[in-house]
């Protein structure tokens, strides 16, 4: 670290960071990617098996258009999402073995955060659905504007500013 900028580290620093050869990285990023890619994989997939169930319910039919249409653009996003977030799994299995795992585990990464903003925009918007149900009130876009934010903060803003703060000079 360099002196007067307390966790900051300077490009020789971030490049020795670990002694490991490119396989040995390639291999630890991977086993890191699928430990966060369960961790959004139950989610998504708890959602969006609830979501398929709404459709069959008495409750469904008495929905006003603007809800069922809310409704089937929640449901394909949460199933282009859960696509996106169990992507890396199949691309692994079909690239195991080829030489390729780094490339592998760069492309697993981008699917993964597809997969987010997806699951953003499924939980945003079976949010917006269930409060437009449930109170018809004109706060539930501040509502979900509000959550939304917090989710920005959460998933975004603060890994971004935790990556330039210290990874950057």
């Amino acid at each position: 670290m360099r002196p007067g900028y307390p966790g900051r580290m300077n490009a020789e620093e971030q490049r020795t960071g670990r002694d490991e050869s490119e396989e040995e990285q390639a291999d630890r990023m991977w086993g890191e990617l699928i430990q966060e890619v369960r961790v959004a994989q139950t989610g998504v997939q708890i959602l969006f098996g609830f979501l398929l169930t709404v459709v069959f319910t008495s409750k469904y039919d008495s929905l006003s258009d603007t809800d069922q249409v809310i409704y089937v653009v929640t449901v394909v996003l949460g199933a282009c999402a859960t696509g996106a977030l169990i992507g890396p799994v199949s691309l692994h299995r079909l690239v195991s073995g080829r030489r390729v795992k780094m490339r592998a585990v760069r492309w697993a990464a981008r699917l993964t955060f597809v997969g987010l903003v997806l699951l953003l925009a499924t939980m945003t918007a079976a949010l917006l659905l269930v409060l437009r149900v449930a109170t018809h009130d004109a706060y539930v876009p501040w509502l979900v504007a509000g959550v939304v934010t917090w989710y920005l903060l959460c998933w975004f803003v603060l890994p971004l500013w935790t990556r330039y703060r210290y990874t950057t000079d």
